[in-house]
């Protein structure tokens, strides 16, 4: 089921969203929702917050959907290192329409449990990388314009105004 995407001034995306303790079929049945709304948006991740959902659990496919051995289905996702630096152009499905470059690390390692509570770990470089991170941040209520300079974020920020007081947002 396809599930609807937050926008960039939803409550839940600005809350610390708290740790996946049961992990059951109503769990499995989330991932599978977020991971079909994250293929029809058309995107490369999705976190809980995203949906409207206050717990850490995030889906990573970069392939959008042509690779099945690419999917990631992540809970309580956490960085244990991480290395060097890119930049990069990004957006967000939340933040539709804006992008900018941001810097993320080049390498990481981050470890959680799949949707059986069983730990998982991967070493990540690149877009799979920035794809982590981008996540992370959102189970910690951050989006990716906190990681831009006051006065590109208040652009964007005041883009964003304009359009809802238009009935575009």
């Amino acid at each position: 089921m396809l599930l609807r995407i937050e926008k960039y001034g939803a409550e839940s995306l600005r809350k610390v969203s708290a740790p996946v303790e049961s992990f059951d079929r109503e769990l499995e049945r989330i991932a599978r929702d977020m991971v079909e709304t994250m293929y029809g948006a058309p995107g490369i991740g999705l976190a809980a917050p995203q949906v409207g959902l206050n717990f850490r659990l995030a889906t990573i496919d970069l392939s959008v959907g042509e690779d099945p051995s690419q999917l990631i289905k992540i809970c309580n996702p956490e960085i244990v290192a991480s290395e060097g630096e890119q930049k990069s152009e990004e957006g967000c499905l939340s933040i539709p329409e804006f992008t900018d470059t941001i810097t993320r690390p080049s390498q990481l390692v981050v470890k959680g449990t799949d949707l059986h509570g069983n730990e998982i770990r991967f070493e990540a470089e690149g877009l799979l990388a920035r794809c982590f991170s981008h996540e992370i941040d959102h189970l910690n209520g951050m989006l990716f314009i906190d990681r831009l300079s006051a006065l590109k974020r208040n652009l964007i920020v005041n883009k964003i105004r304009k359009m809802a007081k238009a009935g575009e947002w």
